[in-house]
């Protein structure tokens, strides 16, 4: 049996319905937002503290200013990913941080279900992520006013 992939037709593939992927982005996006607010803003300052995030990633080897970068990078991300505001570079931005988290749970096995969780959930998140950077905004995203350049008139 030979399996045979058609690259002429990459990127039109009937498969994906153009009426709806970007609705479908628009949820992928809102959730990585809100699962970001929810892990910076819940989890990282107000159950654990600022400094207490601090000293956890201190006793993990990492320096006490990495945990001041996640906390803005996860609130601050996930504000922006809500809004639809840089979506694809927002989603870049933030692979570092699930990359060291992904790094942090290896040695705790695959299910986040073991104890001091998995990497599976980590992993999965990074790859929504790259998803995310795949599609762009989707639905429902603001837009910020792009500024003429300077010099440049407009025709009147």
């Amino acid at each position: 049996m030979t399996i045979s992939i058609d690259t002429a037709t990459a990127g039109k593939d009937a498969t994906v319905d153009s009426r709806t992927a970007p609705y479908a982005a628009f949820l992928l996006r809102v959730s990585l937002g809100v699962l970001f607010l929810a892990h910076g803003l819940l989890l990282k300052v107000l159950t654990f503290g600022v400094a207490g995030t601090v000293g956890f990633f201190e006793s993990i080897g990492y320096p006490g200013v990495f945990a001041y970068l996640v906390i803005l990078g996860e609130i601050g991300g996930g504000l922006l990913l809500i809004a639809g505001l840089y979506t694809r570079w927002i989603a870049l931005a933030l692979l570092p941080i699930m990359i060291g988290a992904t790094l942090q749970h290896t040695g705790n096995g695959w299910l986040f279900t073991a104890a001091n969780g998995g990497w599976e959930f980590p992993v999965f998140w990074t790859v929504a992520l790259l998803v995310q950077a795949l599609l762009g905004n989707g639905a429902f995203a603001l837009k910020l006013p792009v500024p003429e350049a300077a010099g440049r008139h407009s025709a009147a």
